[in-house]
């Protein structure tokens, strides 16, 4: 008999507080901090603190960003006080089973005047100077849709902002989605998978009820899922298992297996005086504060699951005695420490999360040191609180593998159980016949729970 962790059934898709993916990317050694947020969340007073993946809602045919609980704040950090010029450009990606840009493309088939309104670049202006602060950075800012731009289709978009009005000198990129409220999403997570019954995989079976659009042919919708936000282990399905009227289930798909995975680690650094959550000793040298992380312990497959409260990877920006964390909060040196007896010549070490955009990257592919015996990370990093993992990347992937589209895997570092809380991201998008575009017209958050 099948037991099932946890079952969500979307009214309408859209929940009030819903967490969706928006994924961002640094491309310039001095940007830090790329973030985007509800506005209404970024302008929220009286203590009111809520870390949430945000979305784009299309309604009456279009996103203007009059509606702050419907638009997004855009913030980075230049890590100077000199005045840059940036400016940004909105375009949209279509969804394709053979694109080398994970599981998007660029359209090429759509002029910027169909999907946008007013004009097709912006320029930020609003930035403001560090105050106080041992490093000198200067926060940017912006909103998005605004008065001068404006998206009229669901789907998704990826915003490039690029210095000196030089759009090949991108220094960082915001993908996003608008969605619509045409499809029912039902959906469940379970834990004997298709692999093996250890309890260290989730598999989830989805069916969708797209009675609004009808189905004509099924391979007019696609569906993608994400789990934890993470950019390494996408899913595309573009076929389902049985279609029922207007229902398209996804049932027994070896690409809905994920590695269960642990919970996320944290550690917070609101302090520069005192040691927060996770954090051995703050010190100050070399005119740099240093947040020092209590050595981790490794976590491996077959060990009791503990539950533990987390943000799925997320992070918050935070300072104590401050007016305005954005531009008071120092940059401190954090220092992550993982202990092992021997290097791991069969791969690497990363620390992973929303602090690393949930890449493997040089920025945080950890070093192994010998006198110490550890693995260990040095990251420059703004104060708050921080969730994160460490994830192995095998040389050559283990198995048995979960979906094969990733050789990511926790199991060595923080094991992998079928009871850990997850937070699963699940997108229509429908393309019928003759269209030129990729509709987003579902979209459902999964959490699995006990």
């Amino acid at each position: 008999m099948r037991r099932y962790i946890g079952l969500i059934i979307g009214t309408m898709v859209l929940v009030l507080g819903m967490q969706a993916q928006v994924s961002t990317r640094i491309l310039n050694p001095h940007i830090k901090t790329l973030k985007a947020e509800l506005l209404a969340d970024a302008n929220a007073i009286g203590g009111r603190i809520r870390v949430e993946r945000p979305f784009l809602v299309l309604k009456d045919g279009i996103v203007d960003g009059s509606d702050e609980e419907n638009c997004l704040l855009i913030s980075f950090d230049e890590m100077s006080h000199d005045v840059k010029m940036y400016s940004y450009r909105v375009q949209m990606m279509d969804c394709s089973a053979s694109a080398k840009d994970g599981l998007m493309k660029w359209n090429e088939n759509l002029l910027n005047s169909e999907y946008l309104q007013g004009f097709t670049t912006g320029d930020i202006n609003d930035y403001e100077h560090s105050v106080n602060t041992t490093r000198e950075y200067t926060h940017y800012r912006f909103r998005f849709p605004n008065e001068d731009m404006q998206l009229t289709k669901s789907g998704y978009y990826r915003l490039s902002i690029y210095e000196d009005n030089n759009r090949d000198k991108v220094i960082g990129e915001v993908d996003f989605v608008v969605t619509e409220a045409l499809a029912q999403i039902v959906s469940s997570i379970r834990y004997d998978t298709q692999i093996e019954t250890n309890g260290r995989f989730q598999q989830l079976e989805i069916e969708t009820d797209v009675s609004a659009l009808g189905v004509r042919d099924p391979n007019e919708y696609r569906i993608v899922v994400t789990q934890n936000n993470r950019t390494d282990n996408p899913v595309l399905l573009t076929q389902p298992t049985y279609i029922q009227g207007s229902r398209l289930r996804y049932v027994n798909k070896r690409e809905l297996i994920f590695e269960g995975g642990n919970e996320y680690r944290h550690f917070d650094s609101y302090s520069t005086y005192l040691a927060g959550t996770n954090i051995d000793r703050i010190a100050f040298f070399n005119n740099d504060y240093h947040a020092l992380l209590m050595p981790d312990e490794l976590h491996e497959s077959g060990e009791q699951y503990i539950h533990e409260f987390d943000a799925n990877g997320q992070y918050l920006v935070n300072a104590e005695r401050t007016n305005d964390p954005e531009t008071e909060a120092e940059y401190m040196w954090v220092h992550w420490e993982l202990p092992v007896k021997a290097p791991w010549l069969d791969g690497a070490v990363y620390v992973g999360g929303d602090l690393f955009e949930n890449r493997m990257s040089s920025a945080n592919r950890m070093e192994y040191d010998e006198a110490h015996r550890c693995y260990y990370l040095n990251a420059l990093v703004k104060q708050g609180g921080y969730d994160y993992q460490y994830w192995f990347v095998p040389k050559i992937p283990q198995v048995p593998s979960t979906n094969g589209s990733s050789p990511v895997t926790t199991q060595r570092t923080e094991g992998s159980y079928w009871q850990t809380e997850n937070e699963y991201a699940i997108y229509v998008y429908y393309r019928p016949f003759g269209a030129r575009y990729d509709r987003l017209i579902g979209l459902q958050i999964q959490k699995s729970a006990l």
